[in-house]
């Protein structure tokens, strides 16, 4: 006989998992209990506060298609939490959430921090379900894990009343997971597939999605290549195929560029592989007509749910990405009058990194230029939100072993966390966070994590004093009418940096990032970098005074 809470990690024991992330709180103290003798083997990561738990779970999840396990309190824990769901949700990443809640003989009272998790979670979430008797924790772990990580992936919220963590059972562990095969497409359906590219005068391959294997993106790629098909890939997700290839041509997502948005317009049959065609990918829901899009589109997706969800395809194709992929492999390439379409696709893509030097004492281009030359090949960038995202997101070749961790859902504070949980996944590769003044003290108190934790990436801030990508709208949409996006105090990045244990420099020049950068790759306690960034470099082609300009002669 043991308790709930016992029960409960001996099941992700038996999952695999080997890391939680989390806020300690009354509501699952049993939970906290038996984590005391899974050192080693599961391992609670603490976090100072449930957003960056939440984050943290959510990247590990798309890092390693496994589902990330984040651990918080009733009530304000399990809010401030949600922002990791929501990313999860928006990334497709698999991610079990597990918050403390009232006991039974007290819900339905408004008890102290009392929240009806299925209607919180219930549209944010795959599943939110709350587990009232203890002998029901494998069954419903069970199902969360494999909801979690089947058809198009995502997070579940797992409710756990605090009087059946405590209630003693003999209920048997899980003992593994349940091994999930992916729907495989029919050999008839490839054929139909093959005479719609080999009918097509400019076909187009788009991809998305966290939860492909090792290898079977490859296939994807010499498919590609064997056939000229130019290949972009949807909003952060640049990183699931090698960038070096000259079928890649660029990522749909925010501050899409005209070439990607010709390539997606005038394409005449586009082969679309594990994508939710989402709002960023297709610009705002612009570039195809809905429901009926004028170009042919041959939808493949693990989940039946999402074909058609948006746009009728041509072709649906319920398929996962990875037996996709191998489908993909058994087909004879197809040949056709697009050879200059894709290389013009190509040539676009690589004059995109030609840049004019950047009006700021740090010259992000030139930065970039030379992180392109000197990061491993297997290294993770992270991001959160911000104009300054578009450095690792627009101007990093990523190879077929280096990973992005960035948030489809534009969540702010995202990248430092993420950075920490790569860390914690893979200690030995280098781990580069870019993230704006603002972006950065949204969550900037989980370097303490990273220090207890042992996982320090490098951090980049792009210190400019504004919350850059608001003032831009603002310069475009109000001009002269700055409200609300100036950081008149920040603080000094380096001292608080230093504070948490890490090693810490402010960058004034563009000169002298390249040496400051080598002392951050080999500080063994990961270090922060303060960049100096004019306010008037606010994208790498157009200034603030720019923009502003042109909106005053708009009117």
């Amino acid at each position: 006989m043991r308790n709930g809470g016992t029960l409960l990690v001996e099941c992700l024991v038996a999952l695999g998992v080997r890391k939680a992330f989390g806020v300690p709180g009354e509501s699952y103290l049993a939970v906290l209990d038996a984590l005391h003798d899974t050192a080693g083997t599961l391992d609670f990561v603490m976090c100072r506060n449930e957003g960056g738990a939440g984050f943290m779970a959510a990247a590990w999840g798309k890092l390693t298609g496994q589902p990330g396990i984040c651990m918080v309190t009733r009530g304000p824990g399990a809010t401030n939490a949600a922002i990791g769901v929501h990313t999860a949700m928006q990334d497709s990443a698999p991610m079990l959430m597990f918050v403390g809640q009232v006991g039974t003989d007290m819900k339905g009272r408004e008890a102290f921090q009392e929240l009806d998790y299925r209607a919180v979670f219930g549209t944010m979430a795959k599943w939110a379900v709350e587990i009232d008797q203890v002998g029901r924790i494998p069954e419903i772990v069970s199902r969360a894990w494999t909801m979690a990580t089947s058809g198009r992936p995502g997070p579940v919220v797992i409710a756990l009343p605090e009087d059946m963590l405590t209630t003693l059972t003999d209920t048997p562990a899980l003992t593994g997971p349940v091994e999930m095969t992916e729907p495989v497409p029919a050999p008839d359906t490839m054929t139909r597939l093959r005479d719609l590219l080999a009918g097509a005068e400019r076909p187009l391959i788009l991809y998305g999605g966290c939860n492909w294997k090792a290898g079977a993106m490859a296939q994807v790629q010499a498919f590609a290549e064997a056939s000229d098909i130019p290949v972009v890939s949807v909003f952060r997700y640049q990183d699931m195929y090698d960038n070096t290839s000259a079928s890649f041509c660029g990522e749909a997502g925010v501050g899409m560029v005209a070439s990607v948005k010709a390539l997606l317009r005038d394409a005449d049959v586009i082969l679309a592989i594990n994508n939710r065609f989402g709002e960023n990918s297709t610009d705002g829901y612009t570039l195809f007509d809905v429901p009926q899009p004028r170009q042919k589109i041959i939808h493949v997706h693990g989940s039946d749910l999402e074909i058609g969800k948006i746009y009728r395809p041509a072709l649906g194709i319920h398929a996962g990405p990875n037996a996709f992929a191998a489908a993909l492999a058994g087909l004879a390439p197809v040949r056709g009058p697009w050879a200059a379409w894709r290389a013009a696709g190509r040539a676009a893509y690589e004059t995109g990194f030609d840049l004019p030097d950047q009006p700021s004492p740090v010259d992000m281009g030139k930065v970039c230029a030379h992180l392109r030359q000197v990061l491993p090949g297997d290294v993770i960038l992270t991001n959160g939100a911000g104009n300054f995202t578009v450095w690792p997101n627009k101007f990093f070749r990523f190879g077929p072993k280096a990973r992005l961790l960035a948030p489809q859902a534009g969540a702010m504070g995202y990248g430092l966390c993420a950075a920490i949980a790569a860390k914690v996944a893979e200690p030995g590769r280098t781990v580069v966070c870019f993230a704006g003044d603002g972006d950065f003290q949204m969550n900037c108190t989980e370097l303490a994590t990273a220090l207890q934790a042992g996982a320090q990436p490098i951090v980049l801030i792009l210190n400019n004093g504004i919350y850059g990508t608001i003032r831009a709208h603002q310069e475009r949409n109000y001009p002269a009418r700055v409200s609300g996006t100036t950081m008149a105090q920040n603080p000094d990045f380096v001292m608080l940096a230093r504070a948490y244990g890490f090693h810490a420099e402010r960058v004034e020049t563009t000169g002298a990032f390249a040496a400051a950068f080598d002392r951050a790759l080999a500080s063994p306690t990961g270090a922060v970098l303060d960049l100096v960034i004019a306010p008037e470099a606010i994208t790498p082609r157009q200034t603030l005074s720019h923009m502003r300009e042109t909106a005053l002669k708009r009117g």
